[in-house]
């Protein structure tokens, strides 16, 4: 079973992951991006959907326009586990 961070993973995402932040009221990180247009912005989505596969572990996101907005939790574990992390860095290396 997938673990929940501890506090001291969780006291390191503000310098791991500065693009992101956690969601008010709920144990989960979340970034918003803007693109050029809506084909980039899904062009990234659609990169960004191959990884989560490959990773098994998919975000919760939406898309308008040239907007797209992420937001990464581990259900199976009750909220922020390695999982978002690991998924996270790769999407900031994909932006």
């Amino acid at each position: 079973m997938v673990q929940k961070l501890n506090d001291t993973a969780r006291a390191a995402l503000a310098q791991t992951l500065p693009a992101w932040s956690l969601v008010p009221g709920r144990d989960a990180i979340t970034r918003s991006l803007k693109f050029a247009d809506f084909s980039a912005a899904w062009a990234f989505m659609a990169r960004v959907a191959l990884l989560a596969e490959k990773q098994d572990h998919h975000p919760e996101w939406s898309n308008v326009y040239n907007r797209v907005e992420i937001t990464l939790s581990t259900h199976d574990a009750g909220g922020l586990s390695d999982k978002d992390v690991d998924l996270a860095k790769a999407i900031d290396k994909l932006a």
